[in-house]
């Protein structure tokens, strides 16, 4: 894959990321589950998404890394936020929180792709 479209995709995904966030919250409120768990399933649902259209790997694989990128991001996240490096512009950590995620999920497919690529 050229790296034009990846990194088309890549700004796809780090949109779809920023935009549907607040949907997975207000989602977790009506289902009333955890907004972990709905944020986790949200965000593994996109990875999917991307997975099977833009990278169009074995599912095996695809479904693999989706959830995996999606929790670790999510976990990395929440500890990235605890550190408190923009207590000033964001007090409630939250917009810290989820560009951490998104940022955090586009390296990660970034390091899945090239380690896919070197082993090809």
């Amino acid at each position: 894959m050229k790296p034009q479209i990846r990194i088309l995709l890549y700004s796809i995904l780090f949109f779809l990321y920023l935009t549907s966030t607040s949907f997975f919250l207000s989602l977790g409120e009506i289902l009333k589950t955890d907004p972990y768990i709905t944020l986790g399933c949200g965000f593994a649902g996109l990875n999917l998404i991307y997975a099977f259209l833009g990278l169009k790997w074995k599912p095996l694989l695809n479904i693999i890394s989706a959830i995996a990128i999606a929790a670790l991001a999510l976990f990395l996240a929440l500890k990235f936020t605890n550190l408190h490096f923009f207590i000033d512009y964001d007090p409630y950590q939250v917009k810290t929180a989820i560009f951490a995620n998104a940022v955090f999920s586009i390296i990660f497919w970034e390091i899945v792709y090239q380690v896919k690529l070197r082993k090809s």
